[in-house]
């Protein structure tokens, strides 16, 4: 049984407004992950923003650049 079943299991036996109360938690929880990867997103993305622009990208053969 995996863990979404067991969390079932449980809320199901929970009188009505004790099974809301499990459920607004777990909202509270979603909802605070996807604040959490937004923020982490856009802490990379100000990263690459600060070096945008400071390296120039050139093609190279391994073999040149190492000499094997």
């Amino acid at each position: 049984m995996n863990i979404a079943e067991q969390i079932y299991e449980t809320v199901k036996t929970l009188p009505e407004q004790t099974a809301c109360e499990v459920l607004s938690f777990a909202e509270s929880l979603k909802a605070k992950q996807v604040d959490e990867d937004r923020l982490r997103r856009e802490k990379a993305l100000a990263t690459l923003a600060k070096y945008r622009g400071r390296y120039k990208a050139e093609k190279f053969q391994r073999e040149d650049r190492f000499g094997h």
